[in-house]
């Protein structure tokens, strides 16, 4: 375990033990909100490095009733859809003792994120914040939640001081148009994770935390260097 500023990074030899440790983790912080306020709220990222992240949480035993799940971001796509970040989460994480928990979704069946915003923003609104934990997740381009660049929002996403909880996405890398918490809101949590795999993105990391060459401007700089909330890095080769 290695820790720089505001940055702790938990290194694994292999992903499955990365993957064990963040769901130990991630659980211990659902039953502390538990036991403390009778319930908890969990963000998460899609995409594939999750996936055995997902599947170990969902085994986990804890009074999962009482627990929220919300997602950091979302593609405009039905659930239905292959690249549903809501269609992954319900398939691996909301499985087993998990799947008592309550499932929060930011797609709204809207024709555009713009047109859903207001009921996107109104469901982050009702949860009981701050999240017992946000585990986000890093593109090879720097971005995480939705945070790309070039993103038409990115300013306003990334704006600590900003007051949008919820905002829509457009970015030449983003593929469909997308639905992202704001940073603000992320950071509403008391306890970040980040979970990366592989040699390239620990070293683009590194290069960001310290804004080295072309990473001190990639959206994961913003995340690293906010003082609001402690990151926990948890990375696998």
């Amino acid at each position: 375990m290695t820790t720089h500023l505001n940055v702790t990074t938990h290194s694994f030899t292999d992903c499955r033990a990365q993957a064990t440790a963040l769901a130990e983790r991630v659980a211990e912080r659902l039953r502390h909100g538990l036991a403390e306020r009778g319930h908890a709220v969990l963000a998460v990222s899609g995409g594939s490095t999750p996936k055995d992240f997902f599947a170990h949480l969902s085994r986990e035993k804890l009074d999962w009733a009482r627990v929220q799940v919300t997602l950091v971001d979302e593609r405009w796509v039905a659930e239905t859809d292959e690249r549903s970040n809501a269609r992954l989460v319900k398939s691996l994480l909301l499985q087993h003792a998990a799947a008592a928990a309550q499932f929060i979704p930011l797609y709204t069946g809207d024709a555009t994120p713009e047109a859903g915003l207001a009921t996107a923003s109104a469901r982050i609104d009702a949860l009981p914040l701050p999240f017992d934990a946000v585990v986000l997740g890093m593109g090879d381009d720097g971005h995480t939640a939705s945070f790309f660049p070039g993103g038409d929002h990115l300013a306003e996403a990334l704006d600590l001081d900003g007051h949008a909880r919820v905002l829509p996405m457009h970015a030449p890398g983003a593929g469909e148009p997308r639905i992202t918490l704001s940073l603000p809101t992320l950071l509403e949590t008391r306890a970040l994770y980040l979970l990366v795999a592989g040699e390239k993105k620990r070293d683009l990391l590194a290069d960001a935390r310290l804004g080295l060459g072309a990473a001190r401007d990639y959206p994961v700089r913003a995340v690293l260097t906010q003082q609001r909330v402690p990151v926990a890095v948890y990375w696998c080769p």
